[in-house]
């Protein structure tokens, strides 16, 4: 599960109007998130708040053979109010629990909205030109009781550019600590990164360079999308409408004298695109001779699959991963459900009493017949057909043209009543046969993560972990 902490931070990238998924580090979030999600160990409880707009904290407390915790606060210049719900019991569970999230529309920054959530959300919070280069975001986290402190400073000095610096202090690290900057620089079109470490004296270059799908629309300055859009122009629908972006790090580190590097290429549908969004993602490391592929797919509104497949040309061994997250529909197994469901009738031809008769004890209300004054006889309803999917629709695992936008949406915006989930089974499965599954959800204003690490070569002990955290938030 997403710290809180972590999911503030996400709000005030919104809030100031930064795309993370521009960027050569996050090529492989997706597959990352659908495969690589941490099971939790022993028991951990957190509470956090907003207390104001602008700060926040966090408590954890957990007990994995020894009892620790740690204390979190944060600060941010912008208020995050309006781009995050911090209450537990309202948080959307897809904003916090979802590990496929399509990629953002590219914009370019300094425009309306400033390349933000592709909604405008800068301009309707009130965020304008006036605050940009002044946004600061503070974090810092104190582990106990082993006393090792993190901190973490974002700076925005331009709508194009920030940096960032992070910190790691504790008495076990060489030099008792270790510090981290980067600056980071988005032109909409293309994003470059420079990163310097403490630690060995690393330094390292790394950029994405974005074409195809919305990158035209840069250039032209059009607003949505362009001619060569998912249904726009020649008013045909493209069969995949996304966006490819390839990328390159460089780094060596100045004491070790060595180095490193790495390509990569990712394609990603957007979220104008009608059909089954899909990401799928290239790396090559040529000194150390590793290839990995990777391929994540959303099947549904309640279904994604990712699979992931690693070879060294080099020893020619291969690992492969496989994944999925499922997720349970709101009020699927509750009581109401079966309540209204059609009467269940006895052998003796009378209708059985309901639940709530039979917790008081009681007969159930006598139902009103047509000689019962005020009542009419209700109408047939007719059931309207359903329409069968075109076979066009069927190889594009989508709906047809005039379901297509309704379809689009529901997957947008979580649903018709946008909290239509109760909680997500997360489950992998790699060539060593270990196992990971993951249940998330929330009961009542507790959001809950429970989850156990299986290795199926040891049938006389396979449950390696197991752990449960419990989150309430304000």
């Amino acid at each position: 599960m997403r710290e809180f902490m972590d999911y503030i931070q996400t709000a005030f990238y919104t809030a100031t109007g930064w795309n993370r998924d521009n960027s050569y580090s996050s090529l492989n979030a997706t597959s990352d998130a659908l495969l690589g999600f941490e099971t939790p160990r022993g028991l951990r409880l957190t509470l956090s708040s907003l207390a104001t707009p602008h700060f926040a904290t966090a408590y954890q407390l957990g007990s994995v053979g020894v009892v620790d915790g740690s204390i979190s606060y944060l600060y941010s210049t912008v208020p995050l109010d309006g781009h995050t719900i911090a209450r537990s019991e309202r948080i959307p569970l897809p904003d916090l629990l979802r590990s496929y999230r399509p990629l953002l529309e590219l914009s370019r920054p300094g425009s309306v909205h400033d390349g933000g959530d592709g909604a405008g959300s800068t301009a309707r919070n009130g965020i304008g030109a006036n605050r940009k280069g002044r946004d600061v975001l503070t974090c810092g986290r104190l582990y106990l009781p082993m006393s090792m402190l993190e901190a973490l400073v974002v700076r925005r000095l331009s709508p194009k550019l920030q940096m960032q610096v992070s910190a790691v202090s504790e008495q076990t690290l060489r030099n008792g600590g270790t510090v981290l900057g980067m600056i980071q620089y988005d032109e909409g079109r293309y994003g470059l990164e420079g990163l310097a470490s403490s630690d060995g004296g690393l330094m390292g270059v790394r950029g994405l360079y974005n074409f195809g799908g919305d990158v035209a629309n840069l250039s032209a300055g059009a607003n949505g999308t362009g001619e060569n859009g998912n249904g726009a122009g020649n008013g045909e629908r493209e069969r995949i409408y996304g966006r490819f972006s390839t990328g390159a790090e460089l780094y060596y580190g100045t004491l070790n004298k060595s180095g490193g590097m790495s390509l990569g290429a990712r394609f990603a549908t957007l979220p104008t695109h009608k059909g089954t969004p899909l990401t799928a993602t290239m790396t090559i490391n040529p000194l150390m001779g590793n290839i990995s592929w990777t391929y994540a797919v959303m099947a549904g509104s309640y279904c994604s699959l990712a699979t992931k497949m690693d070879f060294n040309v080099y020893s020619y061994e291969s690992d492969w991963a496989v994944g999925m997250e499922l997720w349970r529909k709101k009020g699927a197994w509750s009581i109401e459900s079966v309540q209204e469901a059609a009467p269940i009738v006895t052998p003796s031809g009378r209708p059985a009493r309901s639940f709530d008769a039979k917790m008081e004890w009681r007969l159930d209300d006598a139902l009103p017949t047509l000689d019962s004054p005020g009542v009419l006889p209700s109408p047939k309803v007719v059931a309207e057909p359903k329409k069968e999917r075109s076979f066009q629709a069927r190889m594009e695992w989508s709906l047809d043209e005039a379901n297509a936008d309704t379809a689009t949406d529901m997957v947008a915006d979580g649903g018709e009543d946008g909290d239509q989930y109760a909680g997500v089974l997360k489950a992998r499965l790699d060539q060593h046969w270990r196992v990971g599954l993951l249940w998330e959800g929330r009961v009542k204003s507790l959001l809950f993560s429970l989850g156990s690490g299986i290795d199926l070569r040891r049938p006389d002990s396979p449950f390696r972990t197991l752990g449960l955290e419990v989150q309430f938030s304000s």
